[in-house]
């Protein structure tokens, strides 16, 4: 009987060591399966994004990180720079901060009557930001007081405002503001050739000047192109106004700092400058609006600067009237008569 029982104890052990190592081997086959099924989805999730790599773009694959064309803040190819942003208008000096100009007399007389060619306000920020470093200096009160008694002390901005203004007064009496305006003068002390046209010599455009102020300051104006367009033919170099009033502010930039000359000259580049000379009467009257900034002065109220001596009695009785009583006869350009014109020495 006792060996009955230990026969059937060892066969009871012996089954339990099977079916232990069988539940073993079953766990361990279910194991590698598992590993097995995770390394082929490692190695299908690998050739996944081998595949789309290689649909990248060289400039993708540089940068992975890279937003996708066409995403916020990402500009699209091709997009222009001036398109994004728009950039800042800058001299030497920095920024430029502009000021509108006042009318002149005879600017506000032709908008009263509906005349087209009138000054434009876009000039007066052209000039504003051309004004070169040097004309903006407190040295420059010696020349400039005789019109802008407190140009030492204005800001910038008024004082780039002063030439905006300046420029349109010297404008409206040199051509009445009309940019096609040109004249021919027959006297013999200017009737000379132009060096540059190689013909009797003309005062063209806002300032009146001539293709020899080109080359002589540096100016745009282009007579190869010029001499095919007809005589008033606004797109004529010389007569498209920024070409024109940039190269005054050169000539008066010569006039100032290069030949240390005041404002109001005897050698004046421009007649309607010098002082006694008939045209230049034409000239102050359109300085009465000059901005405030300058300060009181004598040409507010239709009379020369205090330095200067009083207009003949007809000329007198013109700019003594006020502004709204003068009228676009009393304004009439200096370059419209004869004894307004430049002597071609004195005058260049």
């Amino acid at each position: 009987m006792y060996r009955f029982f230990r026969v059937i104890l060892w066969v009871g052990l012996a089954g339990c060591a099977v079916v232990a190592e069988a539940q073993s081997s079953t766990q361990t086959q279910s194991g590698q399966g598992q590993n097995a099924s995770a390394q082929q989805k490692a190695a299908t999730s690998s050739q996944q994004q081998a595949s789309g790599t290689a649909q990248q773009s060289p400039a993708q694959q540089a940068s992975p990180g890279a937003a996708p064309a066409g995403s916020p803040g990402q500009p699209q190819a091709g997009t222009p720079p001036a398109a994004q942003s728009t950039p800042e208008i800058h001299t030497i000096a920095g920024q430029v901060a502009v000021k509108q100009a006042p009318p002149t007399p005879i600017a506000v007389e032709k908008s009263e009557l509906g005349e087209r060619n009138n000054w434009n306000p876009d000039w007066d920020r052209l000039i504003e930001k051309a004004v070169p470093a040097e004309l903006l200096s407190p040295r420059r009160e010696r020349e400039v007081k005789s019109l802008c008694p407190r140009f030492k002390y204005m800001s910038e901005t008024d004082k780039r405002a002063f030439w905006a203004y300046f420029f349109q007064a010297l404008a409206g009496a040199e051509a009445g503001l009309t940019p096609t305006t040109d004249v021919r003068h027959a006297e013999p002390e200017v009737a000379v050739v132009d060096s540059v046209t190689k013909r009797m010599v003309r005062s063209e455009g806002l300032l009146q000047l001539t293709y020899m102020d080109g080359p002589r300051y540096g100016c745009d104006f282009d007579w190869d192109k010029d001499k095919e367009l007809p005589e008033h033919d606004p797109a004529k170099t010389i007569l498209q106004p920024a070409n024109n009033l940039l190269c005054g502010v050169k000539i008066l930039d010569n006039q100032l700092v290069v030949q240390h000359k005041p404002l109001l000259s005897k050698s004046s580049y421009w007649v309607t400058l010098r002082p006694h000379h008939p045209s230049f009467f034409v000239f102050i009257k359109q300085m009465k609006n000059e901005p405030q900034a300058c300060g009181p002065t004598r040409v507010r109220r239709g009379l020369p600067p205090a330095n200067l001596s009083e207009p003949p009695p007809m000329e007198q009785a013109k700019s003594s009237g006020s502004t709204s009583q003068s009228t676009l006869a009393d304004s009439a350009p200096a370059s419209a008569a004869a004894a307004t014109t430049k002597p071609a020495a004195a005058a260049h």
